[in-house]
């Protein structure tokens, strides 16, 4: 192991590997990413795969669009040899009553002043698109062709391949267990392996981002809380984009392989834990059946679970840390961090090498929080 690095970067996960590609693009050296378990171990590898640009929130609009133009030509970008699996069939948000039929309308709004070609449909126009639909239980749709899906393990892989091309290494199966700190100024991480002295340390834990912030003296205002998601068999193409409902909590996809992935929001206390339930089997079975009939025939092949990082705002935090010099932030995704992975590791290398950022990132930094009383912030979820 390395004993000196000019940036260690904590966690495997696409965002971190987002990170040091846009670090090492940029000319950077001595780059090293650590990592305790597999890269794509935590909420990469157990997340729903899917991209979207519909937004209710102009920044969550703009980093989704910004990335999706970064996925549309990443497998070239990424100089990949696999296949990073994008599908671009549209997410079909559905709605089941008049409040949401509103929320849509100034929601489409936005993202059509941003560009973004989202547009309102009614019940009738969202069947089309899905013909199997119930559309007894919708009242209105909203519908964008540009997002859709993504492989998560391949896609991390590229950005790892290209990272790793332009000299980053990483240790993976690496345990971080103190970050020491003198004079207000990052100096060092200790791992299970050996010290790291270095100037710079990227938080890009994920799930584990406070208890990262911690070692550092960096109280960090987020938690996690467990998500579970299913895979069925697979069967011949039958459906092209994501279905949502927010209020019938679900979101449901055809991968290009032809199996379905689903999943669901819960109530349970934040912690660690991400297993998976029969009570969540049984609940999604009621919940696609009545929303998408077919599906419900459908054989589960296996469930899991897996951590939204949670932010008091639900936006993600990308940001250097004002008390602390060389600790970096790129956390609180509240679900969402696949995604917006491209612009993470593009904005966070523009402000460690205090470069003017591609968007403004005032409405991204840990500064936002001052004076927020975050002691329950667990109670903001949704």
């Amino acid at each position: 192991m390395k004993t000196k690095a000019k940036y260690v970067i904590i966690g495997g996960g696409i965002s971190g590997m987002s990170i040091a590609y846009h670090l090492a693009k940029k000319g950077e050296k001595n780059i090293v990413v650590i990592e305790k378990d597999y890269y794509t171990a935590g909420a990469t590898g157990r997340c729903g795969a899917g991209i979207r640009q519909q937004w209710g929130t102009k920044m969550n609009c703009i980093l989704a669009k910004k990335s999706i133009e970064f996925f549309e030509k990443a497998q070239e970008e990424l100089e990949y040899d696999g296949n990073v699996e994008f599908k671009q069939e549209g997410y079909l948000i559905v709605g089941s009553n008049k409040e949401e039929d509103e929320m849509f309308e100034k929601n489409v709004k936005l993202q059509q002043s941003l560009g973004i070609p989202a547009k309102k449909l009614t019940k009738e126009e969202a069947k089309e698109i899905v013909p199997y639909l119930n559309t007894d239980i919708v009242y209105s749709a909203t519908f964008c062709p540009t997002d859709g899906h993504l492989n998560p393990f391949t896609t991390t892989d590229a950005f790892y391949k290209a990272a790793e091309r332009l000299g980053v290494t990483f240790y993976k199966y690496t345990t971080v267990e103190d970050i020491i700190v003198e004079n207000k100024k990052v100096k060092a991480v200790v791992t299970d392996k050996g010290t790291i002295e270095t100037d710079h340390v990227i938080n890009a834990a994920g799930g584990w981002a406070k208890q990262i912030g911690d070692m550092a003296g960096v109280d960090i205002p987020v938690y996690s809380q467990n998500r579970e998601i299913l895979v069925t068999e697979t069967v011949e193409k039958m459906q092209g984009p994501m279905v949502i409902s927010f209020s019938k909590n679900i979101y449901c996809q055809q991968t290009p392989h032809g199996a379905f992935i689903m999943g669901r929001g819960d109530d349970r206390k934040p912690g660690y834990e991400m297993l998976s339930t029969w009570q969540f089997v049984d609940e999604m079975a009621k919940t696609v059946t009545a929303l998408l009939p077919p599906i419900g025939e459908l054989r589960v092949l296996r469930q899991w679970g897996g951590l939204y990082n949670m932010s008091p705002d639900h936006q993600p935090i990308i940001s250097d840390t004002p008390n602390l010099k060389g600790f970096y932030i790129a956390c609180g995704f509240s679900g969402h961090g696949f995604m917006l992975a491209p612009m993470t590791g593009l904005l966070l290398s523009e402000i460690i090498l205090g470069e003017q950022p591609t968007l403004p990132v005032d409405g991204l930094s840990l500064a936002r929080f001052e004076g927020m009383d975050t002691s329950d912030i667990e109670k903001s979820v949704v």
